[in-house]
């Protein structure tokens, strides 16, 4: 089955594309607003665009209204968020998150998850992700800025946590970090069974 984009409308084109690609890593990103609100948000089209300078990537997808989430309405104004990795344990919360709550309401409250200091930033963490990336806003670029368009987000690491258990000589354990992927839908993927291929 072929499907020429130009024939497709934009429920079509965005099924194909975050139903195929995966699974994919999900960014859970916590920003506060200039009026002090601690803001949480999950995105999955989120990968690493750099790591010499150390650079994260994340897209925000327009909604059907045409503005801005509270997450890069946030980073425009502040400058500053932390990318908390979601391990397996906190899936469900993490899930709670994704409601469309009023910008003068916090995600954190809402969804339980309980918050802590970070270190460079004034933005919050998620306490208990095992791995934190305190970030600053680098760019954004605008692709689309009708409903499903997207605005790519670059963002420039300036400390990251990682827990005790996860470190060793060797860098983070892939075998400790219990993370979680996104699929199509509703559906999410876990990391529980895990193979070792050598490169040739």
């Amino acid at each position: 089955m072929i499907f020429e984009i130009s024939n497709e409308k934009r429920p079509s084109n965005y099924r194909l594309l975050s139903g195929g690609v995966t699974p994919r890593p999900i960014a859970w990103i916590s920003t506060r607003s200039a009026d002090g609100i601690d803001n949480l948000a999950p995105y999955s089209f989120f990968t690493v665009a750099s790591c010499e300078p150390p650079v994260l990537m994340f897209t925000q997808v327009t909604p059907t209204d045409g503005l801005d989430k509270d997450t890069l309405r946030n980073l425009l104004e502040t400058g500053e968020c932390v990318v908390n990795i979601v391990s397996a344990n906190l899936v469900e919360g993490m899930n709670q998150t994704s409601a469309g709550l009023a910008h003068t309401e916090s995600e954190f409250s809402f969804a339980n998850i309980e918050a802590c200091n970070s270190h460079d930033v004034k933005a919050k963490s998620v306490m208990h992700s095992p791995i934190r990336y305190e970030c600053k806003l680098r760019e954004v670029q605008r692709i689309g800025e009708l409903p499903a368009g997207g605005s790519v987000v670059m963002l420039d690491v300036v400390a990251v946590y990682v827990n005790d258990a996860l470190w060793s000589d060797a860098g983070i354990d892939p075998l400790v970090l219990d993370t979680v992927g996104k699929l199509g839908g509703d559906f999410f993927s876990l990391t529980e069974q895990k193979i070792a291929l050598k490169r040739p």
